[in-house]
């Protein structure tokens, strides 16, 4: 792992989590002071200078969304941290909230400074009971020691949701109501937890403030791809010999992560794609290896980035057979609000189906890219929109593994 970078993980194996005197040692809550000697404009401009741009799939400048709620002039502010990490194959928000929780306060604490905001909530999923221990604790002792000054922050529990990771579905969730996305604009940064002006970042996005403050603007956006600057934490699964999560600069390519880091191909095999980004992300074929991981660089080869969950296969898997299962899963995580996703990722997997088990013709091969070009720009929300992407993929790289299984 000599090719990692630590920003986010600094702290990571070198501090007990649930010691804040270890993390104030470790130089713990001195950006939150440092951040508070300066005017609220200068600290969103130190942010926006960096670079940083989320970390939780949408890739929209973290300085900039700031700037929106601190414009506007209201009683009540929010600032939620969204660690709904709904993505299979994704842990890197538990890797950070584990090992260091600390650090994602003071990331929220700073922010709730920048905007004018002194409440926060962290959005956590339901599979993450012993996660939300940890974050009541750490919460309890930054309380107690006074670190977070007027800013009070609570944990609310996730009851499962795919959607939910969508924000504008969190702020529902949080509000009480059904998990459900909302028509935008207006945008949570203007309207959002209880109609008041709300910043949604990921975890790992707010896990990142602390250290941009403490060694600068510059600094940081000197590291990995100068359009999406800085690190960006992965976790690799799959056919590859380590099956770990690690920290790189944005500027690493796909093979360096699979065959440097990752450590190659288990048992010699041949690679034969890999799905970047979660479930919603596309599959990437061998000639896209050398193509870095930043979010621009991977949209122009029809990828994303997202999570930075890294998923590999091999040789032997059936491509075709693996997107039948995930659009299985789009069917059932959908939450039905609008026509286009609760339609059509029911129709996708039944023809997806149809072509697994050899009674598909090139009629419906037709017929489901059709669907999803419509789904990708018809659907309300991320899940819908991004639903059609693995099939879509597949299509595009591997139509000859589809053509095997018509009928």
């Amino acid at each position: 792992m000599a090719e990692e970078m630590r920003i986010v993980l600094r702290n990571v194996g070198k501090i007990s989590p649930l010691k804040i005197d270890e993390y104030i040692k470790a130089g713990g809550y001195k950006s939150l002071a440092k951040a508070r000697s300066m005017s609220q404009i200068d600290l969103i401009e130190e942010v926006k200078k960096s670079g940083l741009r989320g970390r939780g799939g949408a890739g929209f400048n973290c300085g900039m969304k700031w700037s929106f709620s601190y414009k506007i002039d209201t009683d009540q502010k929010y600032v939620v941290c969204n660690a709904d990490e709904g993505e299979p194959g994704t842990y890197k928000d538990r890797i950070i909230m584990e090992n260091d929780p600390q650090s994602l306060l003071e990331g929220m604490a700073i922010c709730g400074y920048a905007i004018g905001s002194n409440k926060g909530y962290i959005y956590c999923r339901g599979e993450y009971p012993y996660v939300v221990e940890t974050l009541n604790k750490a919460i309890a002792q930054a309380k107690d020691k006074g670190v977070l000054g007027d800013f009070d922050i609570e944990v609310r529990m996730g009851a499962g949701a795919y959607v939910c990771g969508e924000e504008s579905a969190l702020i529902e969730s949080i509000e009480g109501h059904r998990g459900e996305p909302r028509f935008k604009p207006p945008f949570p940064p203007v309207e959002g937890l209880w109609g008041k002006p709300t910043i949604v970042n990921n975890v790992e996005t707010f896990a990142n403030i602390p250290a941009i403050l403490e060694k600068g603007a510059d600094w940081y956006k000197g590291i990995g791809a100068s359009s999406y600057p800085g690190t960006k934490v992965l976790t690799l699964t799959g056919d590859v010999v380590n099956r770990t999560y690690f920290e790189v600069p944005t500027n690493v390519t796909i093979r360096e992560v699979i065959y440097g880091l990752g450590g190659g191909m288990v048992n010699g095999k041949n690679f034969k794609a890999v799905q970047i980004g979660g479930t919603s992300g596309g599959f990437i074929p061998e000639e896209f290896l050398d193509t870095p991981i930043d979010f621009d660089s991977m949209t122009t080869i029809g990828a994303v980035l997202g999570s930075g969950a890294v998923f590999v296969m091999d040789e032997t898997r059936d491509i075709v057979d693996i997107v039948d299962r995930i659009s299985k899963f789009f069917e059932h995580e959908s939450c039905g609000k609008c026509t286009p996703c609760r339609e059509g990722t029911k129709r996708m997997h039944e023809m997806m189906h149809r072509i697994n088990k050899g009674s598909g013709t090139v009629g419906v091969m037709d017929l489901l890219q059709n669907l999803g070009n419509v789904m990708s720009v018809a659907c309300l929300c991320g899940l819908g929109q991004a639903a059609p992407a693995p099939v879509l993929s597949t299509l595009k790289h591997f139509k000859l593994e589809f053509n095997a299984k018509l009928n």
